[in-house]
């Protein structure tokens, strides 16, 4: 049941299962908590598990204006207080791994520990270190007549032909409007902090078959954060939490929790 709470400005959109410690869920650039339907349950034996839409995604309501990845880390450490917490884990997914960096270079004292999936350092944009991004975002603006290839983007050939309605799914994707507008002016935006700033224990995961960001991408954090940990997902893509689930609990339940990852 989708519940609400009042953060700063904004009235964002959650929902919360499971017991144990906290673990905080963060979105891609064009999804919202949803994203994290079919990872939830793995999680909820393990954790209290906090799945929120970020500003201007799904049903978080706030005001009119613009805003950056700051803003989107002041958010989420807000919102960890109003929930009456001080300190969490925190997982990122492309996008959310941005945000999540964010936090943890901003509110260090908010996060525990951070796991960074499939996504890409700070400070750098995401056009500097992908070399086909030019191409993602001719198939973004070719919508809904590129929505089968581009789907081919963020899932591989063989899981889409189990999973064919997912070919489908960019198709759906809202027209243009302002508020997606401030959101893709939101994504562009950066830090000037770095990841080898980042303090948290941290996890590092990537698909093997991730088109959208390059596994060596992301993999190459790890060895700029101190002690980071890594993990290449073995014929996996973009969305892991879409595509495996029971992979991607399997490896927060042992960073996170090493003495229940045999339960």
């Amino acid at each position: 049941m989708t519940q609400f709470v009042q953060a700063g400005d904004l009235r964002i959109a959650f929902d919360r299962e499971g017991e144990g410690p906290p673990l905080l869920l963060m979105h891609g650039a064009e999804a919202s908590r949803q994203m994290f339907s079919a990872l939830v349950p793995h999680l909820a034996k393990h954790f209290t598990v906090i799945a929120y839409d970020q500003r201007d995604c799904g049903e978080t309501e706030g005001p009119d204006r613009a805003s950056t990845l700051e803003d989107l880390a002041t958010d989420a450490q807000q919102f960890v207080k109003a929930l009456g917490l001080r300190r969490v884990h925190v997982f990122g997914s492309s996008f959310g791994g941005r945000v999540a960096q964010a936090l943890a270079l901003l509110h260090p004292r908010a996060v525990d520990h951070l796991v960074l999936a499939s996504t890409w350092p700070l400070p750098r944009p995401y056009e500097e270190l992908c070399p086909d991004a030019r191409r993602l975002a001719e198939l973004r603006r070719g919508l809904p007549g590129t929505a089968g290839e581009l789907a081919t983007w963020f899932f591989p050939e063989t899981f889409l032909e189990k999973r064919p309605e997912l070919r489908r799914i960019f198709a759906n994707a809202r027209p243009e409007s302002a508020r997606s507008a401030r959101r893709a002016a939101t994504v562009a935006t950066a830090l000037e902090m770095g990841v080898a700033d980042i303090v948290a224990p941290t996890l590092v995961l990537a698909g093997e078959l991730d088109r959208v960001v390059p596994p060596a991408v992301t993999l190459a954090m790890a060895g700029r954060i101190r002690g980071a940990d890594a993990a290449l997902l073995p014929a996996i893509g973009h969305v892991t939490a879409l595509q495996a689930p029971e992979v991607l609990a399997h490896h927060l339940v042992r960073f996170l929790k090493p003495e229940g990852a045999k339960s």
